[in-house]
């Protein structure tokens, strides 16, 4: 993982360098993604600044591709798979059951920023048909039921390390 400074001199020499050539939007914003984790605000009025590219254009070109995001992930990023085995195997009840548990509809983080549920064409476990990742963790042949004990899991894992470190800060007070 690269760290935050490394990742703002990136994008700060991004900007720095930019010398009028077509072509280098994308990559400004796409640096600016890597540096933040999704584009925010300030980050499309610096690079309009930088350009001279409109804001609304600057926009325009970020809600167009789908790589880009302008709202921050979340903590868990679920990828639930939409292709056709899982398609077949009754994805659609999975995905509907992850938009009533997190109370979010796909492509949405919830309030808390813990999750963030979007959808996939295909995550190359067909066998396990429905599928889903979370982060880097492939959970198969999913029933709601077993959809709504995982997210109680990672919401446990998330609670207890909460505690943890609320443990931790007080041991360093002390």
């Amino acid at each position: 993982m690269v760290t935050t400074a490394a990742r703002d001199d990136s994008f700060n020499y991004r900007l720095w360098r930019y010398d009028g050539a077509p072509g280098e939007l994308i990559p400004l914003l796409q640096s600016a993604q890597d540096h933040f984790g999704y584009i925010p605000r300030r980050a499309i009025g610096y690079i309009s600044g930088v350009t001279g590219i409109p804001e609304s254009e600057v926009y325009g070109v970020i809600t167009f591709y789908s790589q880009f995001r302008l709202q921050p992930m979340g903590k868990y990023v679920i990828k639930a798979c939409d292709g056709t085995a899982c398609h077949v195997q009754n994805s659609r009840m999975i995905i509907d059951t992850l938009e009533d548990e997190l109370g979010i509809e796909v492509n949405g983080t919830t309030e808390d920023g813990l999750f963030t549920l979007s959808t996939v064409a295909c995550i190359g476990c067909c066998s396990l048909a429905p599928v889903l990742m979370i982060n880097e963790e492939t959970h198969g042949r999913l029933t709601p039921q077993s959809v709504r004990k995982l997210l109680r899991e990672y919401r446990r894992r998330e609670e207890a390390a909460r505690a943890q470190q609320g443990a931790a800060s007080c041991g360093d007070r002390a």
